[in-house]
């Protein structure tokens, strides 16, 4: 079993993450403190969950390679290497002109899942929390690509983990990005194609999540493009935001690739 009482949240510096509730946690980050990803298992990003992103691809999603719309989730893994926390830094690769900033709700196994149905499907949830699926731009979501979502700090989680009771309608809950200089960009969970419990079902069909995994529900279509000097905000809900900036390649020499 994986709980939530209220709030989990990981300061950098400290061994071990904390519980607590929401005008504690608020206080906390008043004073910019960094935090850690306040993970314990694996993350999941899903690919077109959202219906504007699917309709995007338009008559492409019947031509080669793809041939016809998915029938299941398309998941892919973000690994250790990706995970950061709040006020992180992450680099913009010399390669790229910059980096999208996917914000995504991240749903918290509670229990261990496997097979489990649509109207049983939330009883697995232990909460919910902010997620920065980020990637170098690209164009085909056929076969996920490493190299596109997979770089060092490209999954930056939190500040916090919050427990399901404060969230008690994830399919219906707005998502911004602020990116500092720029009007909002705005999104709901509401466009998900496989809402939460439908997605958690559809997935378990044929994979075992375990406590502590974090599948997202899948990014909005038109997502912000970050370049180097810019500071982002990611907003979901009434939870509180996710910072995030982005730095030059080479000032991170040694540290990021």
């Amino acid at each position: 079993m994986f709980t939530l009482a209220d709030h989990l949240v990981h300061v950098e510096g400290d061994a071990l993450p904390r519980e607590l509730d929401a005008q504690a946690l608020r206080a906390l980050l008043t004073r910019q403190v960094a935090c850690r990803a306040p993970i314990a298992g694996a993350v999941y990003g899903v690919l077109l969950n959202d219906r504007a992103a699917l309709d995007a691809l338009g008559d492409a999603m019947h031509e080669a390679p793809y041939k016809a719309p998915p029938n299941a989730p398309v998941l892919y893994l973000k690994p250790r290497n990706t995970l950061a926390g709040h006020r992180t830094s992450v680099a913009i690769p010399a390669d790229a002109d910059g980096i999208e900033i996917g914000a995504s709700l991240g749903i918290v196994l509670g229990r261990t899942a496997t097979r489990v149905r649509i109207e049983d499907a939330l009883d697995y949830v232990a909460g919910y929390t902010a997620v920065a699926d980020l990637s170098i731009p690209h164009a085909s979501v056929y076969r996920p690509s490493v190299r596109f979502r997979a770089r060092d700090r490209f999954c930056v989680i939190g500040p916090a983990l919050v427990a399901k009771r404060h969230l008690p309608n994830p399919d219906s809950v707005a998502i911004r990005v602020n990116v500092k200089g720029r009007p909002s960009f705005e999104a709901t969970t509401a466009t998900a194609i496989r809402h939460v419990a439908r997605l958690l079902a559809d997935v378990t069909d044929f994979m075992t999540l375990a406590p502590g995994d974090i599948l997202t529900l899948g990014v909005p279509h038109g997502a912000p493009v970050a370049r180097a000097g810019d500071e982002a905000d990611i907003d979901i809900g009434d939870m509180a935001p996710l910072h995030v900036s982005f730095v030059d390649g080479s000032k991170l020499a040694g540290d990021t690739p």
